[in-house]
C-alpha cells in the first residue's frame, strides 16, 4: 500500500472547508445542510443515478460538470430529496446557488447542488436561505467542519461515513478525503447515497472523470442493501491542485497512485454504507474467485448479496448455502454449479458450507457461531479462471420493514 490511512473527512485536502447546520427542513430539528467550498477553483467530476427519474439537483449537477470549466462549492440538504418537483425544484437549485454565490463570492455555476431525503416534496426556500449564512459563515477546515458536515448529510444513516487518505507523488503530498450518506435504497449501478470527495492533486479532467468511473464500478456499484436505486445519487469529485503536483495527465505511474487511493477512499465510504444497512445487524460481503471474467464474478456477487433470501439467512444466522447458489444460478451469468465451492468466513473463524455443487460436512453450531458476527463473508469458488470480484450488503432484519414503513412521518 502506497498510501497512508489518515483521520480525517472532505476537508482533509488542502484548501477545501466544510460547515454543517440546522436550517429547519427536518421535521426533528436535526442538522440538515452542509456546504461544502475551495478555496481555489477545482476540476469536477461526476457520476449519477441510472435511474430514469432523476431529482433536480442531479440534472443541474450533470450540466455543471460536464460543461463548466471549474467549480467550487457544493451545497446539500437533507430530509426533502427535490425529486418529481417540476419546473419549481430546478428553479430551487437555481436560487441555491444564487445565493450561495453570492454569499461566496464565486460564480453562481461554480455552486454545484445535492439533496436526499422524502421525494414529491419542495425544498422551503426560506429554510435554504437561512442556512447558507451561516454555513459561509462557519466554514473551516478543521477536522470539526469535516465532522458537522458529515451529520448534516444523513437521512436514515445511524453513523457518519468519512475516509481520508495521503500520500506522496513528485515530492509533494496529495491528500484525498471524502465523505458519503447512504443506508436504504441501495442497489447496484448507485444508491440512495450522496459521496463529496476532494482533493488537492493536480489532475486533468479527463483524467480525473476516468479515474472515479472506473473505482465508482468497483465499490459503490457492488453495493446493495434493499434492491431499489434511487433518484438523487450523485458521486462527487473535485480537484483543486492546491498540492502544486506537476499535473497528472496521462496514465502513468503518478495517476495510477492516485487511482490505488481514490480506489480506497471509494471503497471504505462504499463497506460503510452497507454495514450501516437500514435495520440491519451485519455487514454482508461476497467475494467470488476462479472466475472466468470479472464480469462473470461480479454479476454472481452482486446476485449473491442482493438476494433477500439470502440476506434473511444471515440475519437468522442460518447457514443455508442452498439460497447462495440459487442467487448465484439468476445471475444472468453462465457458470457449472458441480464445480462450485462456497464458504463463510467471520472474526469467529473460517468452514466450507459447500464442495463440488454438493453439501459439505460442517457443524451448523459452527456456522452458527461464524454467522452471529456483525461482519460475514461469502467466499465462492468457481475453478474456472483466475478473475474475481466483491460485492457489499446486510442482512435483511424486521427493522428495515419499521424503518420505511414509518419514514414520511
Amino acid at each position: 500500500m502506497d498510501f497512508q490511512i489518515i483521520d480525517g473527512g472532505v476537508t482533509a485536502a488542502k484548501g477545501f472547508m466544510s460547515a454543517g447546520t440546522a436550517a429547519g427542513i427536518k421535521k426533528n430539528g436535526q442538522k440538515d445542510m452542509a456546504l461544502l467550498y475551495s478555496a481555489a477553483p477545482c476540476q469536477a467530476a461526476g457520476t449519477f443515478t441510472t435511474n430514469i427519474v432523476k431529482a433536480a439537483p442531479v440534472k443541474w449537477d450533470q450540466a455543471l460538470v460536464a460543461d463548466q470549466p471549474h467549480v467550487q462549492a457544493v451545497v446539500c440538504n437533507s430530509g426533502v430529496a427535490n425529486a418529481c418537483t417540476g419546473q419549481e425544484g430546478m428553479d430551487i437549485c437555481q436560487k441555491t446557488a444564487q445565493e450561495a454565490a453570492r454569499l461566496l463570492k464565486i460564480p453562481e455555476t461554480s455552486v454545484l447542488i445535492a439533496s436526499t431525503g422524502v421525494i414529491g416534496q419542495q425544498i422551503p426556500m426560506e429554510q435554504i436561505k437561512r442556512g447558507l449564512p451561516v454555513l459561509t459563515e462557519n466554514l473551516s477546515a478543521d477536522r470539526e467542519a469535516a465532522i458537522q458536515a458529515a451529520e448534516a448529510i444523513m437521512t436514515t444513516d445511524t453513523v457518519k461515513k468519512e475516509a481520508a487518505v495521503a500520500f506522496t507523488l513528485s515530492g509533494k503530498t496529495i491528500h484525498i478525503g471524502g465523505m458519503c450518506k447512504g443506508s436504504g435504497m441501495i442497489h447496484p449501478n448507485m444508491c440512495t447515497m450522496l459521496s463529496f470527495i476532494t482533493t488537492d492533486a493536480s489532475i486533468s479532467k479527463e483524467l480525473l472523470q476516468k479515474a472515479l468511473s472506473q473505482t465508482v464500478a468497483d465499490t459503490y456499484n457492488m453495493v446493495s442493501v434493499d434492491g431499489d436505486t434511487s433518484t438523487n445519487d450523485t458521486v462527487l469529485l473535485l480537484a483543486n491542485g492546491m498540492a502544486e503536483n506537476p499535473q497528472i495527465t496521462e496514465e502513468n505511474g503518478d495517476y495510477q497512485l492516485f487511482l490505488q487511493a481514490l480506489y480506497h477512499v471509494n471503497e471504505t465510504l462504499a463497506r460503510s454504507i452497507a454495514a450501516d444497512g437500514e435495520g440491519c445487524t451485519a455487514l454482508l460481503e461476497a467475494t467470488v474467485t476462479g472466475a472466468g471474467s470479472k464480469q462473470q464474478a461480479a454479476a454472481l456477487a452482486r446476485s449473491i448479496i442482493s438476494s433477500n433470501l439470502t440476506k434473511a439467512a444471515i440475519y437468522g444466522h442460518d447457514a443455508n448455502w442452498g439460497r447462495i447458489l440459487c442467487a448465484m444460478g439468476y445471475a444472468g451469468v453462465d457458470f457449472d454449479p458441480e464445480k462450485v465451492d462456497l464458504y463463510m468466513e467471520s472474526a469467529a473463524g473460517k468452514i466450507q458450507i459447500m464442495k463440488d455443487g454438493t453439501a459439505a460436512a460442517y457443524s451448523e453450531k459452527t456456522a452458527t457461531q461464524i454467522l452471529s458476527e456483525n461482519a460475514v463473508t461469502i467466499l465462492a469458488d468457481l475453478h474456472e479462471g483466475e478473475a474475481g470480484a466483491t460485492a457489499w450488503g446486510c442482512d435483511l432484519t424486521h427493522g428495515y420493514i419499521n424503518i420505511n414503513a414509518d419514514y414520511r412521518s
